[in-house]
C-alpha cells in the first residue's frame, strides 16, 4: 500500500526538496519562454492580452480570432489546461484550433504559474484557478467583437474539474467541455482511483503541517522534487511514461512550464485536501456539458463518474485507444469538430 500510495503522488503533489535543473534532455529542445509547440494556423490571429482576476492577479493569456469575421459578434470560449502547462502548450493548440472554427478564444496561464503573476510562483489554488476562468470570461465579455451571452469554457485535464466548478458557480457560462478530465481535489486527497486510507492521509497532513514550521522558519515555502525525472529508469507507471513523453520531449516542452521543466511547492495540496470543487456539478444543469475521454487513459473514471452524477443535458465521448496526454495534442484524435459543433449549438 506504501508503493501504491507513492504511485498516486508521484506526479501531481510533492515530496522533500527540488535542487535538480533540466540538463542534457533541454539541450535538444527549444527553451525560448516564446516557444509554442504547436504552428499557428494561417486562417487565425493571435495576440497577446492580459487581464486581472478578482483577487487582483495579472494573468497573461493569448487572444486567438478567426481570420475575415467582419464586424459580426462572435462567440467566445476561456481555455486553460492541463494542470502545470502554459498557453504556449496544449490551451493554445485549443485555442487556435477553436478560433478556425469561428470563435474568439483566450488561452491563459493560471495565476501563480507561467507569464501570469502571483507570488509564490508555482502554487495552485482551487478556488484561484477557478476564479481565472471567470476573469478570462470578465475579459472575453469586455471585448467589442464579443457577444458576451455566447461565451464558454474547455477545460484541459486538471483544469477541466476547475472549468466544470465555474460553469456551476458563474452563470455567465453558457456551455462548459472537458478533454482528459481531473479532479485535482479527489486525486490529491485521496489518491489514484481512492487508494488513500484515512491512515495516509492523516500522515500526509501531518508532514504538510510540519512543512508549514520549516517555511515559516525559512522565511519562504519550499520547492518539491521536479515533477517529471531528467531520464526515465523504464519501471515507472505507464502514465509518467505518457506524461514524459508529452512535456520532457520536443514533442510538448515549454520551459515556462511546471511540468516541463520545474516542481510545484512542497505545500501545494494543502488547498486541495478538503475542497472537493466538483460538489454542485448538478448546479451546471440546465447549461450544457460535454466530457472527452481517452478510451486507455488512466483518468477516465473522472469523466465517467462526473458523468453519472451530472444532471442533463450531458454527454461523454470516449475516444478509442487513446490515452490521457493524447487528448493534450493528437489533433487527428482531438474531437475538435465535435467541439466546435457542440458550442456553436449551445452558445446562443
Amino acid at each position: 500500500m506504501r508503493k501504491a500510495l507513492a504511485i498516486a503522488v508521484l506526479f501531481l503533489v510533492t515530496g522533500q526538496s527540488f535542487a535538480q535543473k533540466v540538463k542534457s534532455n533541454s539541450e535538444k529542445m527549444n527553451t525560448s519562454k516564446e516557444h509554442y509547440t504547436f504552428q499557428l494556423s494561417d486562417k487565425v490571429t493571435r495576440q497577446k492580452v492580459s487581464f486581472k482576476n478578482r483577487y487582483g492577479i495579472i494573468l497573461s493569456g493569448d487572444l486567438y480570432l478567426p481570420k475575415n469575421t467582419g464586424t459580426e459578434k462572435l462567440s467566445a470560449l476561456a481555455i486553460s489546461g492541463p494542470f502545470g502547462a502554459v498557453k504556449q502548450q496544449s490551451s493554445g493548440l485549443y485555442a487556435n484550433q477553436m478560433a478556425e472554427r469561428g470563435f474568439a478564444v483566450v488561452a491563459f496561464d493560471p495565476s501563480y504559474t507561467g507569464e501570469s503573476g502571483g507570488e509564490p510562483r508555482n502554487v495552485a489554488s482551487p478556488e484561484i484557478n477557478t476564479e481565472d476562468f471567470s476573469a478570462a470570461v470578465d475579459f472575453l465579455g469586455l471585448q467589442k467583437n464579443v457577444d458576451r451571452n455566447k461565451i464558454g469554457i474547455i477545460g484541459i485535464c486538471g483544469f477541466g474539474g476547475f472549468a466544470l466548478n465555474a460553469a456551476a458557480i458563474d452563470k455567465r457560462v453558457k456551455a462548459v467541455a472537458t478533454t482528459s478530465l481531473y479532479d485535482m481535489t479527489r486525486v490529491m486527497s485521496r489518491g489514484y482511483n481512492d487508494v488513500v486510507t484515512l491512515e495516509q492521509r492523516t500522515k500526509r497532513l501531518e508532514d504538510l503541517s510540519q512543512q508549514r514550521w520549516k517555511d515559516a522558519e525559512a522565511g519562504k515555502p519550499a520547492d518539491g522534487p521536479r515533477n517529471l525525472p531528467e531520464t526515465l529508469k523504464g519501471d515507472e507507471p505507464q502514465f509518467v511514461k505518457e506524461y514524459f513523453d508529452y512535456y520532457r520531449t520536443p514533442r510538448g516542452f515549454q520551459v515556462n512550464s511546471v511540468n516541463s521543466n520545474g516542481a510545484w511547492l512542497i505545500t501545494n495540496p494543502i488547498s486541495f485536501m478538503n475542497m472537493p470543487i466538483l460538489s454542485y456539478v448538478k448546479e451546471i444543469s440546465p447549461k450544457p456539458m460535454l466530457m472527452i475521454a481517452g478510451e486507455n487513459a488512466h483518468s477516465r473514471y473522472f469523466s465517467e463518474d462526473i458523468f453519472k452524477i451530472a444532471n442533463e443535458p450531458k454527454e461523454l465521448i470516449i475516444i478509442p485507444n487513446a490515452v490521457h496526454v493524447d487528448l493534450y495534442d493528437k489533433v487527428d484524435v482531438i474531437s475538435f469538430d465535435k467541439l466546435g459543433s457542440f458550442f456553436k449549438t449551445n452558445l446562443k
